[in-house]
């Protein structure tokens, strides 16, 4: 297991896997990676353990293969037992400290944040990252919490530095490549994509033009 500290470019870009009619889970992962992302999140809320299993061995292979960060959504006992990078725990999955119990330190375990109450609560319970949204409406999270925008940012980053709590925090919830300049002028680290890389007349260049985005705000 490589050291849990990751360098902060990882947390730049989180692609979430996802199905579509036109792509398997597996294809949007490759594509992805393909077009420069490092960093995977495999979500297959409705899929049996066995299912996920399969598909989670196959993204796992390609995620090495790219040198890629590795995370399964929700489900703590397959990460431990495929030793996966991680964990994302939404809010209705198992509570962070709990699956730390189980993962112990060496698994990064990301925890989804509305509020600065969340962040601070998932910073307590010994969480690495965060994934903060919704920035706007997307259906691919129809039980979400209110829209933030970039106000909502703007303030849960300026609180976060007045208490002196340092985790990246990742904006996540329907956000398309003209966003990204605005937003990580909020202060985020970085950003967690789906729909809009796959929407894409071609998801792999689209990827490319959303790293090559982050990477300039990177060096303004």
């Amino acid at each position: 297991m490589e050291d849990k500290t990751m360098d902060m470019n990882h947390f730049k870009l989180q692609f979430i896997t996802h199905f579509t009619d036109t792509y398997s889970y597996l294809d949007s992962a490759r594509m992805a990676l393909e077009g420069g992302c490092r960093w995977v999140q495999l979500r297959m809320k409705h899929a049996s353990d066995e299912e996920t299993e399969a598909v989670a061995l196959e993204v796992q292979k390609l995620c090495r293969t790219y040198g890629a960060t590795f995370l399964i959504d929700d489900r703590v006992e397959l990460v431990r037992k495929l030793k996966a990078d991680g964990v994302h725990l939404g809010k209705n999955d198992m509570p962070i400290a709990e699956a730390r119990k189980i993962l112990g330190k060496d698994f990064l375990i990301g925890g989804t944040a509305n509020t600065f109450d969340d962040v601070r609560a998932h910073y307590e319970a010994g969480a690495d990252y965060i994934g903060c949204g919704p920035f706007r409406f997307t259906t691919t999270k129809e039980k979400l919490s209110p829209i933030l925008g970039l106000e909502g940012y703007r303030s849960i980053v300026q609180q976060m530095k007045a208490e002196g709590i340092h985790l990246p925090i990742v904006a996540i919830g329907g956000i398309t490549l003209e966003d990204i300049p605005a937003i990580m002028q909020t202060g985020v680290t970085g950003i967690a994509m789906s729909g809009t890389i796959l929407r894409a007349a071609n998801p792999v260049e689209e990827t490319k033009k959303i790293v090559n985005q982050l990477k300039m705000k990177n060096e303004e």
